[in-house]
């Protein structure tokens, strides 16, 4: 069978064109109609038609907390906590206060003849007090002080080349063993 061409010519059993209506006549198709909930319904429940009231019932579980953030810096640095250790014995107590670096730096200061500030002039007369305190309950005077401080340091040259050539001594036994 040889191959035809179809016709344009459209006869009685064509589909037929819907007749031209004018702009005027026609009617046009409404809007579709929005599914879903609306836009940020999630986070603005009472703006979007829920009310105040099955807002507070139906609370998202996706919403974190509501406590207040404080972003300010706090003007102070916060001092750590003290860390409760061993109980100090009164002696060791006393070795601590009197190797405090601010306490020593303080008293350079009031030697000098600096002004102290009220703060310090406070936190200094305190720990004084405490090292006195301390004192009295070891029996220290300032009388053994004196003395301990006196035999530690040496009075001349000959003691120290007498240690030294004991040293020396100790140095040459250790060597012929």
């Amino acid at each position: 069978m040889s191959h035809s061409k179809k016709s344009r010519k459209s006869n009685e059993n064509a589909p037929k064109l819907a007749p031209r209506t004018k702009k005027n006549e026609r009617v046009l198709a409404g809007k579709k109609k929005d599914t879903g909930n609306k836009a940020g319904s999630r986070h603005n429940s009472n703006l979007v038609g829920g009310t105040q009231g099955s807002a507070a019932q139906k609370k998202d579980p996706r919403h974190g907390s509501k406590v207040a953030v404080k972003l300010d810096l706090p003007g102070k640095s916060i001092a750590p906590k003290k860390e409760k250790g061993p109980k100090l014995t009164d002696e060791q107590r006393l070795l601590k206060l009197e190797e405090d670096p601010r306490l020593n730096q303080l008293l350079d200061m009031l030697e000098e003849g600096k002004d102290l500030s009220e703060d310090d002039q406070k936190w200094l007369n305190k720990q004084l007090n405490t090292i006195e305190a301390l004192m009295e309950r070891l029996g220290i005077t300032e009388e053994d002080d004196l003395e301990h401080v006196m035999k530690t340091t040496v009075a001349s040259d000959d003691d120290l080349l007498d240690k030294f050539e004991s040293g020396s001594d100790l140095l040459k036994d250790y060597q012929d063993k």
